[in-house]
């Protein structure tokens, strides 16, 4: 056999053909099951660009319309703020490592005083507390807040805070700056390595217009530094946030709207009434006639009467509400809840069926969320707030300390967030006694859970016991140390009798 010949019997190598090229993910597979499924490759800024004012304003309209969204933000006031707010403790030390108590509490003092309601912002009508909170709120609702340092003699300290709504940031400037080529997105002023270098403020609200004659869109280029410009990003290279319920807007809208259906037809219901038919739909006359001139006749309990010939009654008896709508509203609401990161019992105060282990588990998972946002607020707002302060009150000259102390203090201040209390405080109480003993938590550790400092702790004791003393009153409680049976003081006896 020659080579032609073996050359022409030789098959041709097979073509291999994918019909799937991502079989091997098959969250990548195409067809029919996937036809709707429909994703975009979009940067995050471009899926932002046209979403986020609605976003936002679906956003505010469940928070006034919605008794869910309503609760939901009311749970990150009351959970990451709470009560009291960020406690403000300053921990600088001296050169020999001692703290330095004097210069610490002239800071803390200072603080608290200019936190007070007239001086935290420029409004006059908010307390550094106010503050905290309205911030928590925005974050949650808007999805981001903007707040300007304000430096001006005329506020106590040369400083204050004022809020800006997001509105105000222009999202339709979008472009590059003529001067430094800086790109512009969303109305916020980027440098080469995405870093915010200003921010396109209107002069006025575009939607103010009942109350102030229209004015031309016109902005105020204020620099970043002046900015405090707090959100949370999901992508890298996110110039703006978007609202926490974003995930949650489908659902709680079209939950609302059949709560709303299952109300009126379960009126409906309860309203029961019938028809009078007839063949010629003429010979009924009626009791009394409505607006549209449709004769009615009146019922009254226990009543019996006869209809004339031809006329027959059908009476209307609406099903509603159904057996199936609390199951139903669960089962919505528990996605809800998972969209908004807190547990369906606190979103619904539902607590039917809980047991301690379940509320323990699904309470420790919320407090988890909880003290995620208060660690994100401490470092995106309370310090960066503190230091702009500190810097312009030392400044200023408002405190007996020298400016160039500013680092020993600034760099040494401490905030903390409101503690939770347990599901069982005794089973709580316990654990902590015995983390201690077997030196497995500090004192610091176990106050730090409760929201507290551990040298206040000390300091309230010392200050119960001195008072106590004063009053010539006796504690029956030792807090530290081996405790040991009460020793008897009875008058009139010494020992040995």
């Amino acid at each position: 056999m020659g080579i032609l010949d073996f050359l022409a019997r030789s098959e041709k190598p097979k073509q291999v053909k994918y019909k799937n090229l991502y079989r091997n993910y098959a969250g990548a597979n195409s067809g029919r099951l996937y036809g709707d499924f429909v994703a975009s490759s979009f940067s995050s800024d471009s899926e932002l660009k046209n979403a986020l004012p609605v976003l936002r304003n679906r956003s505010r309209d469940l928070a006034r319309n919605n008794e869910y969204a309503k609760r939901f933000l009311n749970l990150i006031k009351t959970n990451v703020v709470g009560e009291k707010g960020f406690n403000t403790q300053v921990r600088a030390r001296n050169e020999d490592r001692s703290l330095d108590a004097s210069g610490n509490a002239i800071i803390e003092n200072a603080f608290t005083a200019w936190g007070k309601v007239g001086n935290a912002d420029v409004t006059g009508r908010l307390s550094w507390l106010d503050c905290q909170r309205i911030a928590a709120e925005t974050l949650a609702r808007d999805g981001e807040v903007f707040i300007k340092k304000i430096r001006n003699r005329r506020f106590k300290n040369n400083f204050t805070l004022q809020f800006i709504e997001a509105d105000l940031i222009d999202d339709q400037k979008n472009g590059r700056n003529e001067k430094n080529n800086n790109e512009i997105r969303m109305g916020v002023e980027l440098d080469d390595f995405h870093r915010p270098v200003a921010y396109y403020v209107l002069t006025s609200h575009p939607n103010d217009s009942f109350f102030t004659t229209p004015r031309a869109r016109e902005h105020v280029r204020v620099p970043a530094e002046e900015v405090i410009h707090l959100f949370m990003p999901t992508r890298t290279h996110q110039t703006r946030g978007e609202p926490f319920m974003s995930p949650a807007i489908t659902g709680l809208k079209m939950l609302d709207g059949f709560a709303e259906a299952s109300l009126v037809a379960a009126r409906a219901a309860a309203s029961k009434f019938a028809v009078l038919t007839s063949p010629s739909g003429e010979d009924f006359v009626g009791d009394d006639e409505t607006e549209q001139d449709v004769p009615v006749v009146d019922f009254e309990p226990a009543s019996i009467f006869q209809l004339p010939q031809g006329q027959d009654l059908k009476l209307i008896d609406p099903n509603h509400p159904t057996t199936t709508f609390e199951g139903f509203q669960t089962a919505i609401l528990r996605g809800i809840a998972s969209g908004l990161n807190v547990s369906y019992t606190s979103l619904s105060n539902d607590l039917t069926g809980v047991s301690y282990s379940s509320i323990r588990q699904g309470t420790i998972e919320e407090r988890d969320h909880y003290k995620m946002l208060q660690s994100f607020l401490i470092q995106h707002f309370c310090e960066p707030v503190f230091q702009a302060w500190l810097e312009n009150t030392m400044t200023a000259g408002d405190v007996p300390l020298p400016i160039d102390k500013y680092d020993k203090f600034a760099d040494n201040v401490v905030f903390r967030g409101r503690g939770f209390a347990w599901v069982d405080p005794q089973r709580e109480i316990n654990a902590n006694i015995q983390a201690v003993s077997n030196g497995m938590v500090s004192l610091s550790d176990v106050a730090a859970n409760y929201g507290r400092d551990v040298e206040d702790v000390f300091s309230q004791i010392q200050s119960d016991k001195e008072m106590a003393e004063r009053y010539g009153l006796k504690m029956a409680f030792e807090p530290f140390g081996a405790k040991f049976p009460a020793e008897p003081d009875v008058d009139g006896f010494e020992d040995g009798d």
